[in-house]
């Protein structure tokens, strides 16, 4: 699935399960909540706290995932195309840190 077919597809989800979109701000908010639950994986699986019981269930490819619909809901109500913003947004990253990041002491 393209980025393209990705919006698409989520866009048709809403507007038939979903019935419409939340507003921005209360997607944002989701946003948070969702990126929230991923730190939470990210800090028992990699990090240094234990899983408690309730933690065991949740899956970090589903919690991403959430993550990446919301971002993708969000986009689709602001009129963001996120194929052009992401090829964008790397060209600008190639052009400002290529050299920056090979001459990085900390990164060898």
């Amino acid at each position: 699935m393209t980025i393209q077919d990705a919006q698409t597809t989520i866009d048709n989800w809403i507007k038939t399960k979903g019935v419409r979109y939340f507003n921005e701000l209360t997607n944002m908010a989701i946003l948070s909540e969702e990126v929230g639950e991923v730190a939470r994986i990210i800090a028992r699986q990699y990090g240094e706290q234990s899983f408690k019981e309730s933690d065991k269930e949740h899956d970090l490819a589903d919690e991403l995932a959430d993550v990446l619909f919301v971002l993708i809901c969000i986009a689709n109500q602001t009129g963001v195309d996120l194929t052009d913003a992401l090829e964008k947004n790397l060209s600008k990253k190639t052009d400002r840190d290529t050299l920056r990041h090979q001459n990085n002491e900390k990164l060898k």
